[in-house]
């Protein structure tokens, strides 16, 4: 949610600005805006609404001179989208100006003291009272204060600041949302994610919780909130910028599946050595991993979901007891952790705020923590006591699928170590393991290369109201992802159900026309789950099936059926769900939905 770019360079910064705001519209965003100091005081110019308005209103940056800027683009949280509530924000003066990501949760206290010393408020945002305290506290000195504001913030926020009295100079700050700075060829920037820089530089700082970032035009200085310097190291991206293109699809979320066998094939490799499961990074001997015996894993929405799914692979295959939280949940029911439990992180970004309070919950409670991101030194990766990359590359389109299927290949890998380690799996079996694995990434691109009959099936339910998914074991985790991936871009209500609780209340919404979409991947639980599907066709249901090659008794009862190949039964999520992403892309695109920000949504949720 909400995008921060900032430059100082040689070149004009406006042109600059905008081009880095359109590589982060993946965020979500409803307003946009450039501030740019002129050379006499700072410009800034705002808009609701995609960022083309702010473009047409610059005539693409050209009426805005100077090459010292800072940029946003705002998902409203504190009032309603519009050219007042939309950033960058502004003292009276108009001397200083900030961009701010995340949330002041003391800003009404602050708010309150400011306008009895006489501070007048434009906007309803929290952001505002960031400007009118900086200029309380200015005294000259940008880092003193930064420092002073600091000291006075409760929330999360990553901030971009232009002083009209330093034109020489953009500063950045971060507490909990992301923020990044790059060195380039033709000046300096700061960012909220890597994406917005890749055009002009390879050589990434990821700014550190409570440290400020000091732009100059050739250099970039860190510091402390105390205002004592900081030595950081640069990471180099090696991302081609090309991925963060769209290459010709018409959209990220279509080129994003179509990406996934590389991403599968990109996250397997690596570990696989000599025949069996090397994970080098996760610096555990065999030792410590029989000491563990408890796994829990903590995750938001599809992430969460690669953690349902995991707990019956890891209790199935490795016999170790695993719990699955909703990150939003875990630290507020007061969590009892044992002592040799590892606690796993699932984020793509490695920013989402609950995963990353979760966390920092688990440390506190002295538990191992292992990270499974998909951003090279993002905040979770970093204060995790380990972590497990999954190679997706950036993921631009805000409803997952690519770093879905690799954090879903990652836990294999993961249940097999374990399992391995723990005597759980013969010789025999880990052989058969590696060469199911190493056939996903074709198996995916096979489903992925029949797509057009299921368009013409999606077509058909683009005025549908409501969707059920339902399987049972594994299969009921792939409904999950199924039912969000559908409801997320179409906007169609969807929602999942282990099959056997349909009895239990749920079959009352079954009728005439409804579609029934039935995951069907466990040999051992087919007939259960036909049953239950036959529950749902004799009340009047469509009932969309996805199966494996041999199930063909399905057609029988299903009116539609997928078949995916042969592959060991716990890791049929990994072709289950292309054919669902397919249903609901197609879905959206018939509704005219916009598939890559649909609405209300960001890509990395910062704030709670």
């Amino acid at each position: 949610m909400c995008g921060i770019v900032g430059f100082i360079g040689k070149k004009p910064a406006a042109p600059v600005l905008l081009d880095g705001l359109s590589k982060l519209e993946y965020r979500g965003y409803d307003s946009s805006g450039i501030a740019v100091y002129d050379g006499s005081t700072i410009q800034v110019k705002k808009a609701k609404g995609r960022l083309k308005v702010l473009s047409e209103l610059t005539h693409d940056g050209a009426t805005m001179p100077g090459t010292v800027g800072i940029g946003h683009t705002r998902w409203a949280t504190h009032g309603e989208p519009s050219d007042v509530n939309a950033h960058p924000h502004y003292n009276k003066a108009g001397t200083i100006a900030v961009v701010h990501n995340g949330i002041i949760e003391n800003y009404l206290k602050i708010k309150k003291r400011l306008q009895a010393k006489g501070y007048e408020f434009l906007s309803e945002t929290d952001t505002e009272v960031v400007a009118h305290l900086l200029d309380y506290y200015y005294k000259g000195e940008p880092l003193e204060a930064i420092s002073q504001v600091l000291y006075r913030l409760d929330g999360s926020y990553a901030f971009g600041i232009l002083f009209a009295d330093h034109p020489d100079k953009v500063y950045a700050v971060r507490k909990d949302s992301p923020l990044i700075a790059g060195i380039g060829r033709d000046g300096n920037l700061i960012a909220s994610d890597v994406p917005a820089v890749l055009k002009y530089t390879r050589d990434i700082y990821f700014i550190g919780n409570g440290e400020i970032a000091e732009l100059s035009l050739d250099a970039i200085a860190f510091y402390n909130t105390d205002g004592e310097s900081i030595e950081k190291e640069a990471k180099h991206i090696d991302w081609d910028e090309n991925a963060a293109e769209k290459g010709g699809y018409e959209h990220f979320m279509l080129k994003e599946m179509y990406e996934q066998p590389k991403t599968v094939r990109d996250t397997i490799s690596p570990r696989l050595k000599d025949n069996d499961i090397v994970i080098e990074e996760l610096g555990m001997t065999d030792e410590e991993i029989r000491a563990i015996d408890r796994i829990r894993v903590v995750a938001c929405g599809s992430a969460y979901h690669v953690g349902v799914s995991a707990k019956y692979i890891f209790e199935g295959m490795a016999r170790l007891p695993m719990e699955v939280d909703t990150a939003s949940e875990f630290r507020y029911r007061n969590p009892i952790l044992g002592e040799k439990e590892l606690v796993i992180i699932i984020s793509q970004s490695g920013e989402t705020a609950d995963s990353l309070a979760a966390l920092r919950e688990a440390k506190e409670h002295g538990n191992l923590t292992l990270g499974i991101v998909n951003v090279v030194g993002s905040s979770i990766a970093r204060e995790a006591d380990r972590v497990m990359y999954t190679w997706a590359g950036p993921e631009i389109a805000v409803a997952t699928t690519k770093a879905y299927s690799a954090q879903l290949v990652a836990m294999y890998l993961l249940a097999i170590k374990f399992a391995r380690v723990n005597g759980r799996l013969s010789d025999g079996q880990l052989k058969e393991y590696i060469t199911d694995l190493k056939k996903l990434p074709e198996q995916i691109e096979m489903l992925l290369n029949n797509d057009e009959r299921l368009q013409k099936f999606a077509n058909r339910y683009v005025a549908a109201k409501d969707v059920f998914f339902i399987g049972r074991g594994i299969d009921y985790a792939i409904s999950m992802e199924a039912s969000l991936k559908l409801k997320e871009i179409s906007y169609i209500h969807s929602d999942a159900y282990a099959a056997g609780e349909l009895k239990h209340g749920t079959i009352s919404l079954i009728e005439e026309g409804r579609l029934v979409g039935a995951i069907l991947t466990q040999k051992d639980l087919y007939k259960k789950t036909m049953s239950n599907i036959v529950e749902c066709s004799t009340r009047g249901a469509f009932i969309l099936a996805v199966t494996n090659e041999e199930n063909t008794e399905i057609e029988k009862i299903a009116d539609y059926v997928i078949y995916i190949p042969q592959t060991n039964p716990y890791f049929t999520n990994s072709l289950a769900i292309i054919p669902m992403q397919l249903f609901a892309y197609y879905v959206a695109v018939g509704k005219g939905c916009d598939v890559d920000k649909p609405r209300n949504l960001a890509k990395s949720v910062t704030v709670e």
